[in-house]
């Protein structure tokens, strides 16, 4: 008789990895994402700040012209400006997660060469490369936060990342004044390790969330076009404001007046256009991008000018220096947050308008600064212009990024960081421009590096009346901004804005 072998025991099922973060259906991703935005963010801002509070001291140690001392804060600019619609297609072709680490990993990279550096030359190189890094993460962080939040949410996804940015901007200028006082080579080399954890947390929690682009080519026509046209245009411009207006500015200027007309032409005819022109035929993407650029090109400027204030004017230290420019980003960093949870209830038009008219306002007081004004002005007038830039930021942002698509939101949110960076971009050139000119070189250079003790109240009038000029412009580029910002609807109809993917029913909140 033949006995019975007894059933085998199943077997546990096998514990699930372990790993950080959740799926990507889970309803707190969101926060997960978020976080590893936040985190792209506050890397940017801060290499921003101490980059900016050490350019007296690397003027002096590389022996710099004045020229090239702008050009390391411009081609940084420019490169990631220039990259970021192409940064952009190619992420939605492969993937947002990819190319957001790949940012992480080449800005550190080139953050670790910056600190070698040997001449001024050889900084703006590496500058470039740095850029390349800085396209890919601009390219994807509001796409990246937009796939991951409800419309209804956006306006406090965005504050949250204006906010985090704000705080990068309290704390670069202060850490970079400690930096220099270590060694300039460190501005650069203290972005290595944060690059390295930004990459490993992209990898840990971001998910794949949006389908994949079809369009694969790559518009090099464009991209070759509108790199000279605004290479040109901001060389000319800066040139011809720190060297006088020669040949090479007034050639610069032309050269930019035939390319960048041309990129228009070939964006318009190619058939797959690192800038796809069609997405500004919704008037509330095209009317918020243009107050995206004149708030650029009004505001960032700022930062450059008061460190040059503080130190070369007022003659602080670095470190002092950067405490001064706290207020600014503490001003954002209060309203930003507060401006995305008014704009998800109560729509962004009046919100971002009244924040231009807010940063103007700041703009215009700032022209009452003289070399011994008090402290608690210029700290008033900055925290005046960072809560109007909070109440404009994350609301327009929010309003742009909820018309699209989510297969083209790389594609819109590159084309909102042109915008925005080419207004920064000129913002700095056009400043540099009227603050230098007609004043002594010797004046220029005790100013720009950082020795205000060497120079006359007399010998900085000529200086001071220049800077005033700017702030003035500055302020009618922000008035100018609030107008555009008030002129673009409350609402737009998703199937106006992207008829094959959203529903005619589901109206966004602007």
């Amino acid at each position: 008789m033949a006995i019975a072998e007894p059933a085998p025991t199943p077997s546990a099922p096998p514990r699930p990895r372990s790993r950080i973060g959740v799926d990507a259906d889970h309803h707190h991703y969101k926060w997960w994402a978020l976080s590893c935005t936040s985190l792209g963010m506050l890397l940017a801002t801060i290499n921003s700040g101490t980059l900016i509070i050490a350019l007296p001291d690397l003027e002096r140690h590389l022996h710099t012209s004045l020229l090239e001392l702008v050009w390391v804060i411009l081609v940084y600019m420019i490169a990631s400006t220039v990259l970021v619609l192409s940064a952009g297609r190619l992420s939605d072709q492969f993937g947002r997660k990819k190319a957001y680490i790949l940012g992480f990993l080449v800005f550190a990279a080139a953050s670790l060469g910056a600190g070698f550096s040997s001449s001024g030359t050889e900084l703006i190189l590496w500058r470039v490369a740095q850029g390349v890094g800085g396209a890919f993460l601009f390219a994807n962080s509001a796409a990246i936060v937009t796939d991951a939040f409800p419309r209804e949410e956006l306006g406090v996804a965005m504050g949250t990342n204006t906010m985090v940015a704000a705080v990068g901007l309290v704390i670069g200028p202060v850490l970079g004044g400690a930096l220099v006082d270590i060694s300039w080579h460190w501005v650069f080399w203290f972005n290595v390790p944060f690059g390295l954890l930004g990459s490993f947390w992209a990898l840990s929690v971001l998910r794949e969330l949006s389908g994949r682009s079809s369009e694969t080519a790559f518009d090099a026509a464009g991209t070759l076009t509108f790199l000279i046209g605004l290479t040109g245009l901001v060389y000319g411009i800066s040139r011809g404001g720190v060297e006088g207006w020669g040949t090479l500015a007034i050639g610069a200027l032309v050269v930019a007046a035939v390319f960048l007309p041309l990129f228009v032409l070939i964006e318009s005819r190619h058939r797959q256009p690192m800038l796809d022109l069609t997405i500004f035929r919704s008037r509330l993407f095209s009317l918020a991008s243009g107050a995206a650029f004149l708030n650029g090109l009004a505001r960032f400027a700022l930062m450059f000018v008061f460190v040059f204030y503080f130190q070369g004017v007022q003659g602080d230290t670095p470190v002092m220096a950067g405490l001064k420019l706290a207020p600014l980003a503490i001003g954002m960093l209060i309203a930003s947050p507060l401006a995305g949870i008014y704009a998800d209830r109560k729509g962004s038009r009046a919100l971002a308008s009244i924040g231009m008219l807010v940063t103007a306002l700041g703009l215009g007081l700032m022209t009452i600064l003289q070399r011994d004004t008090s402290y608690w002005f210029p700290a008033l007038f900055q925290l005046i212009v960072g809560i109007g830039s909070g109440m404009f930021n994350s609301p327009n942002t929010a309003a742009m990024m909820g018309t699209v698509a989510p297969h083209r939101r790389g594609i819109a949110s590159g084309a909102r960081v042109l915008v925005q960076n080419t207004g920064a971009v000129l913002s700095i050139a056009f400043v540099m421009a009227v603050v230098t000119a007609s004043v002594p070189k010797q004046t220029l250079y005790n100013v720009f590096s950082g020795l205000g003790a060497r120079i006359s109240t007399a010998q900085l009038a000529p200086f001071l009346a220049n800077l005033h000029l700017a702030l003035w412009c500055l302020c009618g580029v922000s008035v100018l901004g609030a107008i555009v910002a008030f002129s673009r609807p409350k609402h737009v109809s998703p199937a106006a804005a992207e008829p094959e993917l959203v529903p005619e029913s589901e109206p966004v909140a602007a």
